[in-house]
Order: structure tokens, then sequence, then C-alpha cells
């Protein structure tokens, strides 16, 4: 598979670390995220990754702070989910009534709606792994999106499986289960591409 090829080079030997042990990281220019116990380093996304993620970012902030919902945060930053998993998920949102879960430094604890945008470097994590860790610790909307092939798909949590709630292509529009409401053109997503 040339995705876990591509992907495996960027991985440490060890598969035991903690949070802690992430924490002790010596400070560099480069994004970690540890998956399983497991040291990924993150290349820095392509500059189509970049637009792609802002464009969801700005339609999904604007609905959110219009509406008073919650909070749209973005990586770098740390989301614990546990000590051998700490991800920096591209987009993500946290309701109002689960900002407890919001610290200083990081969120401890799984977001309400996880958004990540694939690349070539990152696609076996965001489709494979990522998201049966944000499966198991119950995130409750899951998007891909796909810059290259221009589609989003929006997997929803139901009997504690993701489950495929819609997929949109080119000019289609995306719509939310969990932010009732929220709907985004996918030509508005993908400009300037």
């Amino acid at each position: 598979m040339r995705i876990k090829e591509t992907a495996e080079k960027y991985q440490a030997k060890n598969k035991n670390l903690t949070y802690q042990d992430y924490l002790n990281l010596p400070p560099d220019d480069f994004r970690y995220q540890l998956i399983e116990g497991e040291l990924i380093m993150t290349p820095a996304p392509k500059v189509i990754h970049q637009i792609v993620k802002s464009n969801i970012e700005k339609f999904l902030r604007k609905f959110v702070e219009e509406k008073d919902l919650g909070l749209v945060l973005d990586a770098p930053c740390d989301v614990y989910f546990d000590e051998q998993n700490v991800l920096q998920p591209d987009i993500f949102f946290i309701s109002k009534n689960r900002s407890h879960i919001i610290t200083e430094d990081l969120i401890k604890g799984a977001p309400d709606l996880i958004i990540e945008v694939l690349s070539p470097n990152s696609a076996y994590y965001d489709l494979i792994e990522k998201k049966a860790l944000y499966e198991r610790y119950k995130v409750q909307e899951y998007w891909l999106a796909d810059p290259k092939l221009k589609w989003i798909e929006v997997y929803i949590l139901k009997d504690q499986k993701f489950h495929l709630h819609q997929r949109a292509e080119k000019n289609q529009t995306i719509h939310s289960h969990l932010l009732k409401n929220f709907s985004l053109p996918l030509e508005q997503v993908f400009t300037k591409l």
C-alpha cells in the first residue's frame, strides 16, 4: 500500500511512548502525534491541504460563532485521548456543554466533531488509525476531505461505530448531522485548486 509506505518513514521505532515522553521531546520544527504509543512525525502539509482546511474552517467557525455553539480549533493543538494517544486533528469542534475538556495546555477528551484533510503523508492514519481512535473515544461526527479528488465524507457515531452519513463530490453540498442546518457547498471548499 503506497500510502502506508510513505507514512512509515516518519515513524519512530519505540511503540511504548507515553504522553510524558511526548512532552519531553526536544524542541524542533516538526509536528508530532502519539498514536497507540508510537510517535508519528507529520511533515508540513502541502498548500492544497492548507487551502481546503482554511476554507472548511472559515465556514464552520462562522456558523458556530453566529449560533454560539462552542469552539472551533485547528492543528497544531494537542487532543489528549489517553496516555498513548495524543493527536492533532486538522479541525475540530467542541460544543459549549463539553467545554470542560478544554484546558490551558490541551484538549483532554474527544471533541464532538473532527475534520481531517487527506494528504499523501497522513492519509493512512486519517483513513485507518485515527478514524479507529476517534470511533473508540466516541467522537460524534468525523469528516474526511480529499483535496485531490474533491470529495468529503461525513461519518456519524451510531451504536459505537462510525457509519457513512453522506459523501459529496465536486459541486455538491455536504451536511452535518451533528450541527443542524450546517451545510457546506464543496465548490467553496475546493475553490482555488
